[in-house]
């Protein structure tokens, strides 16, 4: 994180329909954790496919803010994909969880 300011919104979802903003996914499991903490821990997780998006909420508002179609504040996806126009396509942010110790190191991305 660039700044230890606001919150990590997290979002885990294996909805490809609903990702990366987990808005229509009941499913979806949330977390909010405070910007200073550099990990978090999603337990009983039943085996599958899915994908993390996040966002370093830096002003607490509870959405990316963006400026012109670009972000203002950090983000990040599971794998790590290429980021082009706009964010990355479920497939490209997935992850098979088959076991009990699956970890995902994000990196964040800061544009503006």
């Amino acid at each position: 994180m660039r700044s230890a300011k606001g919150l990590v919104r997290i979002c885990l979802t294996d909805d490809p329909g609903n990702f990366p903003n987990c808005v229509d996914d009941a499913d979806a499991v949330r977390r909010s954790v405070p910007a200073g903490q550099t990990s978090i821990r999603f337990d009983a997780l039943p085996r599958g496919r899915y994908a993390v998006a996040v966002i370093h909420d830096e002003n607490g508002n509870a959405r990316l803010d963006t400026f012109a179609g670009i972000p203002r504040e950090g983000f990040g996806f599971s794998r790590n994909p290429a980021i082009r126009f706009g964010p990355p396509r479920f497939d490209a942010a997935r992850f098979a969880l088959e076991g009990d110790a699956e970890m995902q190191q994000i990196r964040m991305r800061y544009i503006l």
